[in-house]
């Protein structure tokens, strides 16, 4: 039997895959696997007994992964399963900032008691013209799982695409579409784009890239649109850009006291990925992450392990090793495992960063004995007896 604890509410199209081998409890501590949304994990205390973690959405600014991997927490995350959401509210953001629709729906709203409003509306809509986003150049920085939804769709919306991604996945490679013209250096983004969009993850190196130096190269009367993260924007630098008259609109998912209120700013509150749909893909993938994991110790959208797929175990007994990756490491636990006479009859082993993970099937069921013996080793982080 396996226990798990959802942090947050969580798609029954999702928690419903679970088998009878599955059992919801209330206390944190008794779970296995944690599966969480937006809940702060960082000051949380967990048990030894919890094996992996699932966050419905891409994001783990939330998680502390690292300590995680440390302990042998295995951190999932679900690319993609929102990329539609992220997507669709992408080109709504564009299209608020093209067209003034909510300056228009306001004066609605502010004539609503006026008996002559249709006539009067059509002298008050001058003042909310925008323009067409068909034949604008749109520059995407990332080709993620949702920077190339956005760039395939503003393709078809009539757009002229750029796609910056120095680390751009063979997969999206395949499904990005070959009038996306790539660049190689996001200056040219800055340079040559009426409309930019950031589709990158949060990393040190990424914080605050749009910066007063990456403004001061853009076009003038640019829009920006952020559905992201808030820190790869220096939004000072976005406000003096407006007022400067260099930006044209801000976009945000992300509202904050800097950018709430201000001239020029568009925002909503975090919905990118805010529909049923989104959601329920989420906690559908988040649900599969785990049981595989549980059950055949297979690794798939970690983001602090390596990816391992090793299909069910056919053997008599299959054993996970996470372990520092050091020198040496692999033929320590294979001489403990050959000295009992055991025949390993298929391995995996990968390295992410500072850690390995290996997966052994066995010919013979694996002792308690065995386990502690490989517990032992200085450089093993966890032992776990999958079959």
């Amino acid at each position: 039997m396996f226990y798990y604890n959802c942090l947050n509410p969580i798609s029954s199209k999702g928690l419903d895959l679970f088998t009878t081998d599955y059992k919801n409890v209330e206390e944190v501590n008794d779970a296995d696997a944690i599966l969480v949304r937006s809940a702060k994990m960082h000051d949380m205390e967990v048990s030894e007994k919890l094996l992996a973690v699932a966050r419905a959405g891409a994001g783990v600014n939330n998680i502390p992964i690292e300590d995680y991997a440390s302990k042998g927490i295995v951190v999932f995350n679900t690319p993609g399963a929102n990329a539609n959401a992220v997507k669709e509210m992408v080109f709504t953001g564009m299209l608020l900032a093209s067209r003034d629709v909510i300056g228009g729906n306001k004066w609605c709203a502010d004539n609503k008691d006026d008996a002559d409003i249709s006539k009067n509306m059509e002298k008050a809509k001058k003042n909310f013209a925008g323009t067409e986003i068909a034949g604008k150049k749109l520059g995407i920085i990332g080709l993620g799982a949702i920077g190339v939804q956005v760039a395939n769709a503003a393709v078809h919306m009539g757009m002229e695409v750029y796609g910056y991604d120095p680390y751009i996945s063979v997969a999206a490679a395949w499904n990005l579409s070959r009038s996306v013209k790539h660049i190689s250096a996001v200056e040219d983004i800055y340079k040559e784009c009426d409309i930019i969009t950031i589709h990158v993850p949060l990393m040190e190196n990424t914080k605050e890239m749009i910066n007063r130096d990456a403004i001061e190269k853009m076009k003038k009367g640019v829009i920006l649109l952020n559905f992201a993260r808030d820190l790869l924007v220096d939004e000072k630098a976005v406000l003096n850009g407006i007022s400067s008259g260099k930006i044209r609109k801000y976009v945000s998912d992300f509202p904050n006291p800097v950018t709430a209120g201000q001239e020029g700013v568009i925002l909503t509150p975090h919905l990118g990925a805010s529909t049923d749909e989104a959601e329920e893909n989420c906690a559908i993938m988040a649900v599969q992450e785990i049981m595989d994991y549980m059950e055949n110790g297979n690794i798939k959208n970690s983001v602090n392990y390596p990816a391992c797929d090793m299909g069910v175990c056919r053997t008599e007994s299959r054993v996970a090793i996470m372990h520092k990756n050091l020198k040496g490491v692999i033929a320590k636990y294979t001489t403990i495992i050959g000295d009992t006479g055991t025949n390993i009859a298929d391995m995996f082993n990968k390295t992410r960063g500072d850690y390995a993970y290996a997966l052994l099937d066995l010919d013979s069921r694996i002792d308690q004995a065995t386990v502690d013996k490989l517990n032992a080793i200085d450089e093993v982080v966890r032992v776990r007896v999958v079959k």
